[in-house]
């Protein structure tokens, strides 16, 4: 049962690599990846095959056990790390709609041009520093992720060529983590890239 969600993940995550040729969108195998294996492990916890852990290190299988009152309490262990997992899954999926309507509000009003419409250098040293300065202070007024969203928006619209957006975009990412923790080296996290020199990793 194990080699069967092993093989359902590799099958899921070559299908999410290959999407251009197979003309899929990623989320389409992604889903389908994640309710597939999701009733594998269910169908082989519920026959006694698979061994379920939670959040907590608690082990539970229902392998030999034939009281109801315990197979019970293993079904309701089972559920609720489901519940679990998935209401982690619905934290990232919500947050990001969030942050996309903050994204979709600005731009209906013209806030992208507005912004745009300000920053009149043309020199890119100088975008730089007004990129760099802008993600830095935003991100300690709003989240991390949705200050990158927000400044790689705005970028879309100022720089055209793609692989000069890119070096943008990956000091906005380094100047929104560091923003979150009001500190130029970044959080903890971003600290301890740069003490063990993987600091691209973090890009």
């Amino acid at each position: 049962m194990i080699a069967i969600v092993i093989l359902t993940f590799i099958i899921g995550y070559l299908s999410i690599v290959f999407e251009h040729p197979l003309k899929l969108d990623k989320t389409v195998p992604a889903l389908l990846m994640g309710a597939v294996m999701w009733a594998l492990v269910s169908i082989g916890y519920n026959f006694g095959l698979l061994e379920i852990i939670d959040g907590h290190a608690h082990t539970s299988t229902l392998l030999g056990i034939t009281d109801p009152v315990k197979i019970v309490e293993g079904q309701d262990f089972f559920t609720a790390t489901l519940i679990h997992h998935i209401g982690k899954i619905a934290e990232i999926l919500i947050f990001l709609i969030g942050a996309m309507t903050i994204v979709e509000i600005i731009d209906m009003h013209r806030g992208f041009e507005v912004l745009k419409e300000s920053i009149k250098t043309k020199n890119k040293r100088k975008l730089l520093v007004i990129i760099t300065f802008l993600s830095f202070f935003l991100s300690s007024i709003i989240d991390n992720l949705t200050t990158t969203i927000v400044m790689i928006s705005l970028l879309r619209k100022l720089i055209k060529n793609r692989d000069e957006r890119l070096w943008y975009v990956c000091l906005v990412i380094i100047a929104a983590n560091a923003g979150g923790a009001w500190s130029p080296i970044g959080d903890v996290t971003t600290t301890m890239l740069w003490i063990g020199k993987k600091f691209l990793l973090k890009i």
